[in-house]
């Protein structure tokens, strides 16, 4: 028989500052028929006390804290997944860890691939549960991300070839609880389609330079969409994009390339056209969109903010099997499905996703513009700094009293938190 495996809990960080992107866009000169493609709304904007530790502890707290203290101490592997490291060899899952206070008979390592790094964390912690290497053991899986832009000492916004990265980039995360009582997504254990190969379509040359082929990058991202899911199929036996799930999830740089690859996906392997697409988009995998568009590309986590859109904004009164999509540049992709219940609804009902989104700051232009130039204290490799509250008080008032974790100081390299 073979043993449940999948996702028992969730849990989320969307920030406590955004900004309007529409506004961003008109600021730096865009083209708007090529930033209305995007199909963004709003983006979440790291705050310099902010980090992907403080997004990575902020979303596990919401699960660990309702973990009785003998099951807590089962998880036995903290795995980050995420493309922001803050160090070159020392991984971030040590300082989730610790702040969790969990067990230290745990393993704790961190993976990387571009935004498919959170599925990798994934299906490493589903294989050491379905190994039963050791029964009733828990993996705490941490998708956390951020887009922090620098400008150059005296630099102009609008001299930046940020294109149309900048409106699109978010910051946050999302915790995933895995065992053996998958509550919130039942996985489709050997269900499972790869497609993978060398492309320079994104690439980080220097720890705080992010560069994008924009053209190559959706070229990438829509051959893998196609392939990964033939794989999909060529191991699944009947599986059809239409019929098999009543929803999808894909990773989500931007709602239009979501939208352009499932329109690519039915004319080519479901000879769907015109209305039957549309159709279908707004039915499966509109949804999906939904909170993406509020928090933008949170790379590896941004696939799981999907799924929760989808549970968040779709009726589910009987099991459904959701198609899930997860793409990284460079690349790296999969396509993996699972079941989700009701009681997977009400999981993510009780995180209350939208009142977090609706309580962060509005920053304005001329406020996100100097953030940028404070960003620069908090760079990769930064030896020493003491976060100054009172830069954004408004922004920081905010998380007192929340019980959030910020980023206090960094001495000597190491990052020290302390909690609002």
């Amino acid at each position: 028989m073979t043993l449940s495996v999948g996702i028992e809990k969730m849990g989320f960080d969307v920030g406590i500052a955004k900004l309007d992107v529409r506004t961003l866009a008109e600021a730096r000169g865009l083209d708007m028929h090529r930033f209305d493609n995007l199909m963004m709304v709003e983006k979440t904007v790291p705050m310099p006390f902010e980090d992907p530790v403080t997004f990575a502890v902020n979303a596990a707290r919401q699960v660990v804290d309702e973990m009785p203290a003998a099951e807590r101490s089962r998880i036995e592997m903290v795995i980050t997944c995420s493309e922001s490291g803050i160090d070159f060899a020392k991984s971030m899952s040590t300082y989730v860890h610790d702040y969790l206070q969990l067990s230290r008979h745990c393993r704790l390592f961190e993976i990387k691939q571009a935004c498919y790094c959170g599925t990798a964390g994934l299906q490493t912690a589903i294989n050491f549960i379905l190994s039963q290497a050791s029964p009733g053991a828990r993996a705490l899986v941490i998708a956390t991300d951020i887009a922090r832009f620098f400008l150059k000492d005296d630099g102009d916004p609008l001299s930046e070839d940020w294109s149309y990265a900048e409106p699109s980039s978010g910051a946050g995360a999302v915790a995933m609880l895995v065992s053996d009582r998958p509550e919130l997504l039942q996985i489709d254990v050997g269900a499972n389609g790869y497609y993978g190969y060398e492309v320079m379509d994104a690439w980080r040359p220097t720890p705080d330079v992010e560069a994008v082929d924009t053209d190559l990058s959706l070229m990438a991202y829509l051959e893998c969409c196609e392939h990964a899911f033939r794989n999909y199929a060529s191991v699944v036996s009947g599986a059809d994009l239409v019929s098999t799930f009543q929803q999808l999830a894909f990773h989500t740089p931007f709602g239009g390339m979501v939208k352009g690859a499932h329109r690519q996906m039915l004319r080519k392997l479901c000879q769907k056209g015109g209305d039957e697409v549309a159709e279908d988009f707004e039915r499966r995998v509109r949804p999906s969109l939904r909170y993406p568009q509020l928090v933008g590309n949170i790379m590896g986590a941004t696939l799981y903010l999907a799924l929760a859109s989808t549970l968040d904004h779709v009726e589910i009164d009987s099991p459904r099997r959701i198609g899930l999509f997860s793409y990284g540049s460079g690349c790296s992709s999969e396509f993996f499905s699972g079941v989700v219940t009701p009681r997977s609804r009400e999981q993510i009902r009780r995180r209350q996703i939208a009142q977090a989104l609706d309580r962060r700051t509005l920053l304005s232009q001329s406020e996100y513009d100097r953030l940028l130039r404070l960003n620069r204290n908090v760079a990769f490799g930064t030896r020493n700094m003491e976060s100054d509250y009172r830069e954004f008080p408004h922004v920081f008032e905010t998380a007192v009293g929340s019980g959030r974790l910020v980023l206090k100081r960094i001495h000597e390299y190491h990052r020290e938190y302390e909690w609002c």
